[in-house]
């Protein structure tokens, strides 16, 4: 037996043992295998500590004795037992086994342990070969991780191959069109052809040489959606619209985005209509109409930022608040833990990048019905269900662990989401305006990488999520998927709120998906960077491979050379490696050296062409007038049914399983809980916080929310979006702030385009109806994120485009959604629309601004806006926090019980005649716990039922008792003598 290498087994003690339960439980339900009992232990393997520190680490480290039993090299189990254990790949973070060795290396200084871990999974009963396939399945992503035997290994010092010089494409400038179109698919590129023929084109005019293949991949990340939105930069040419009762709405509306196009344009002839001209144009003009004087202008700035007077203490002083949306779709459709973790650490990056300091994230998801039977899973797909429960258990880890509050969990379901999972993490930071410093690169700053290590699952981020999916997605695409590590960018979060180190950073970008080409290479058009100096997760990196590997918890700093060492040491206070890799250069080339030779050296104008000019006609298929959404929701003769069925859809039944995975309170800030009144059931539609502030009171605090309904965006994308819009901001309203002083950002996810005319008119139809709504409600969206590649054979997801807004309120004058009192009454705050289904965004305005007057003179006790089901979904979900009744006026048409009037808000209000706004009375608050409509009556209880049911299985909300054994009965527990 090997003396260097020990191992130990750590198992949870039956009472605690919840993991263990819950795989019972997936077995049992979800797989159809019944099983005696189901035992999970985590297996260390540990070499280059004493025994007096190994004995240390088993009751310090490796196991809580309390609630943990441990075993030394063996565990006892039955002969007839499945006995399998996982190990992540090579190459893939494993956070267990390296927080595992700083602890070790802080119980006993000067020790270098190494530590590998494994995942033992203990099945007790018959199963057969077929079962026991379908657990390895469940239970072991290829992706990420591989079924491991328990042979002890010798030595865990890995050793690797001295990777082999960067190749040089010869003969490149040379190859014919053919020859280089077999190069090009070969390579595997993001790129398009024609962006790969303007490269040839420059090496041939330009550099006059052949490229090397580090240059190559530079450019395909540079130039790939993720980094440069490349679709939303192609030029639209020749728009047309099919024939129909819409067509003169789009006409007018387009005709209004041309005019106000050239306006803002004019003389001007490198400004093109594109759809990221569409995504901005509204920004521009409100700011020149003098409509947008609070955000913060910068160059390097990553997020939304707006400058906000705050007062503390009673004295006013100007803060910064970033808000940024961040989409993580493709890892977390192929490996969804790590995946939705760096979906919110890459969110976190941005605002932290411009140091802030980040206190709230909501997390917006979609999915398809993870209800479904595993038998109906789509081939070379995870199961939904899989998906969904994976998903959020990595963005709660990850947030848990940072100690960021999640103030706000939905998830969107819609059949199409099986092409590709939504995983949206949208984050909102703040920190006084004084200490963050926007200046320039000068030529001699220094470029410091300050945080996590670069290694090999990062490399493909940019390019891989700029691909649509394929049958082998799922085994051809690990290396494209990091493993976060959150207690990194926790300590980053800290060093940057320190004033004093903020201060010192003249320009800062986080490590996204471009890795230290792009994180590095944006900071200042002329850089050296020497890769030799880029700290490694392991040896046996290429230059490439360093070149483009996105390091999740990092960032690259700009810093005066005189402030370097300052920085240096302030980032050890904080155990944070900083090296100095890069420096600024006069020359404005960008020049990334390993080994002592250039293997790249690109002149910046040729990286800021983004690739070769793209064009693309469009062409738009408008909704079909006969299915008019809004009119297609009717009211049944059964209303008692209809009650309960609409509470019991996917998109209007309870989530509080999966909202209770995350923590919502951590950090002290929230205002909101995510579920109200005294049973805590029922759920918030924004998040709020105070700002964020180390010393001193303040009650400013920020007001976040959503909308979008993807069945109305896949009726009509340009519809769609206009009600995002409206009902992100009845939210902000109808929850106490200033509905016109909102600012939105929006997330974009559509199918992949390619060059069908009519595919790309589901964009350009969502962002010209975002564009109309921007300037009819005079509020801007300053920021985004597109995400185009939506697409798995031949299944697209629905057109989606996320609108995002903010606003800054009071907590004094916060409106919760819980009804308050019996006796209130309930009244419907609507917003005029045309036979178009065109809001009147003047009469939104009007009604959103009576409303906040009202809400400031106490007048408004409890809001809920229109949501997917409905007056019949808002009454009710208001009514389960306080078990108070509703009963509705039998006046009130059926039929305006189930329209989903986005943008109109549910109000209890003590009397009728002291509201400023338009509003219909909809029936009162009663004391008796049920729901009256006419001869209608469903008891809360049923109604709660119906509504908690749904997804109960997949996330649940009640511990369920499972067999579990700690071991087999009649064999001795194999303990440490020291335990």
């Amino acid at each position: 037996m090997n003396n260097n290498v020990r191992r130990i087994y750590v198992e949870k003690k039956a009472d605690y043992a919840v993991k263990a339960k819950e795989l019972y439980n997936e077995m049992l339900n979800y797989l159809g295998i019944k099983a005696d009992s189901v035992r999970i232990l985590v297996r260390y393997d540990v070499e280059g500590i004493s025994p007096s520190t190994f004995d240390k680490a088993k009751i310090t480290v490796f196991s809580e004795p309390p609630v943990d039993d441990i075993y030394e090299e063996a565990f006892p189990h039955k002969d007839g037992d499945f006995v399998f254990s996982v190990e992540y790949l090579p190459g893939q973070f494993d956070q267990r086994a390296d927080s595992a060795r700083q602890c070790i290396e802080l119980i006993c200084e000067g020790e270098k342990p190494i530590v590998k871990t494994a995942t033992t999974y203990v099945i007790e009963g018959s199963l057969s070969e077929e079962q026991r396939k379908a657990v390895l399945t469940h239970c072991i992503n290829p992706v990420d991780s591989r079924e491991t035997n328990e042979n002890k290994l010798d030595t865990l010092v890995d050793h690797y191959d001295e990777p082999a010089d960067v190749v040089i494409l010869n003969d490149f400038r040379d190859l014919d069109e053919n020859k280089l179109k077999d190069l090009y698919e070969g390579l595997n590129l993001a790129m398009t052809f024609k962006d790969f023929l303007h490269i040839q084109n420059y090496f041939q005019q330009e550099e006059q040489r052949d490229p090397t293949m580090t240059e190559i991949r530079v450019l395909d990340t540079y130039w790939s959606d993720h980094c440069r939105h490349t679709t939303f930069a192609t030029e639209l040419k020749n728009v047309t619209f099919d024939d129909g009762p819409y067509k003169p709405l789009f006409e007018r509306a387009f005709k209004q985005y041309l005019k106000d196009h050239n306006e803002q344009n004019a003389g001007r002839n490198d400004k093109y209509i594109c759809l990221m001209d569409m995504g901005t144009l509204a920004a521009k003009r409100l700011r020149k109409a003098g409509l947008l004087d609070d955000q913060e202008i910068s160059d390097e700035i990553n997020a939304c930022s707006i400058v906000v007077p705050v007062k503390i203490n009673g004295e006013e002083e100007e803060w910064l608040v970033n808000f940024k949306n961040e989409t993580h779709n493709h890892p977390t459709e192929i490996e969804p833990f790590g995946g939705a973790a760096t979906c919110l650490g890459g969110a976190i990056r941005d605002p932290l990048s411009g140091r802030t300091y980040v206190y709230q994230a909501m997390r917006v998801t979609g999915a398809a019905d993870p209800t479904k039977p595993l038998n109906e899973t789509l081939p070379g797909k995870l199961p939904q269900r899989k998906i969904v429960t994976t998903a959020a258990r990595g963005y709660s880890s990850y947030g848990n662990q940072i100690g960021l509050a999640t103030g706000l969990v939905n998830e969107i379901y819609h059949p199409n989401y099986v092409a590709k999972r939504m995983e949206i993490g949208a984050v909102i930071a703040a920190a006084p305006r004084r200490q963050v410093k926007r200046l320039s690169s000068d030529p001699g700053d220094v470029i410091i990488l300050l945080g996590g290590r670069t290694g090999r699952d990062g490399c493909g981020g940019a390019t891989g999520s700029s691909k649509s999916h394929n049958t082998t997605s799922l085994t051809t695409c690990g290396a494209e998927v990091q493993k976060g590590n959150a207690p990194t960018e926790r300590k980053l979060q800290r060093l940057f709120r320190r004033e004093e180190v903020a201060s010192l950073i003249k320009k800062c970008n986080d490590f996204g998906a471009g890795g230290v080409s792009v994180a590095i290479g944006e900071l200042a058009d002329g850089l050296r960077i020497n890769l030799d100096k880029v700290p490694k997760k392991y040896a046996g990196l290429d230059g490439t491979e360093l070149a483009i590997s996105e390091s999740q918890e990092r960032m690259a700093l700009v810093v005066a050379p005189n402030d370097a060492e300052k920085m240096l040491a302030f980032a050890e206070e904080e155990n944070l490696e900083a090296t100095i890799v890069a420096a600024v250069t006069k020359e404005p080339r960008m020049v990334l050296t390993w080994r002592g030779k250039e293997i790249v050296n690109l002149s910046r104008a040729f990286i800021n062409t983004n690739g070769a000019h793209q064009e693309t006609d469009v062409h738009v298929t408008l909704p079909d007038a006969q299915k008019n959404y809004f009119r297609a929701q009717h009211a049944s003769k059964d209303m008692h049914q209809q009650w309960l069925d609409i509470l019991g859809d996917l998109n209007v039944c309870s989530q509080k399983g999966l909202v209770e995975m995350f923590d919502s309170s951590i950090g002290a800030a929230s205002v909101l809980m995510p579920f109200g009144g005294r049973t805590q059931s029922t759920p918030t539609q924004s998040m709020v916080a105070r700002l964020p502030l180390l010393h001193g009171h303040t009650n400013t605090c920020t007001i976040m929310s959503y909308g979008f309904d993807p069945y109305l965006s896949s009726w009509s994308p340009f519809h769609g979006a206009i009600y995002a819009v409206i009902s992100s901001v009845a939210k902000i309203a109808a929850t106490g702030g200033d509905a016109s002083k909102v600012r939105l950002s929006f997330q974009e996810y559509f199918k992949k385009l390619g060059t069908d005319p009519s595919r790309w008119g589901q964009p350009f139809s969502a962002l010209l109806g975002a564009y109309n709504a921007q300037m009819g409600l005079k509020l801007p969206a300053i920021g985004g994120k597109d995400s185009m590649s939506g697409t798995f054979n031949l299944i697209d997801v629905p057109p989606t485009l996320v609108s995002f807004a903010v606003g800054i309120g009071d907590v004094h004058n916060v409106v919760t959604p819980e009804l308050k009192k019996a006796g209130n009454k309930l009244v419907l705050l609507d917003i005029k629309r045309d036979r178009d289904g065109m809001p009147d965004y003047d009469d939104a305005l009007m009604q959103y601004k009576r409303l906040h007057m009202a809400i400031l003179e106490g007048k408004v006790k409890a809001s809920y806006c229109i949501g997917f089901g409905g007056i019949i979904e808002a009454v009710s979900k208001m009514a389960f926090g306080n078990r108070l009744g509703v009963r509705i006026d039998s006046r009130f048409s059926p039929d305006c019980l189930v329209r989903r009037e986005y943008g109109d808000i549910v109000l209890e209000v003590n009397h009728l005649d002291n509201v400023s706004f338009r509003c219909c009375c909809i029936g009162e608050v009663i004391a008796k716990p049920e729901f009256q409509y006419g001869d209608t009556v469903v008891t809360l209880d049923e109604a709660y039922k119906a509504w908690s049911a749904p997804l109960e299985n997949v996330f649940p909300t009640k511990t369920k008792t499972t067999p579990h054994s700690a071991a087999p009965a009649n064999v001795p527990l194999y303990k440490s003598p020291n335990f």
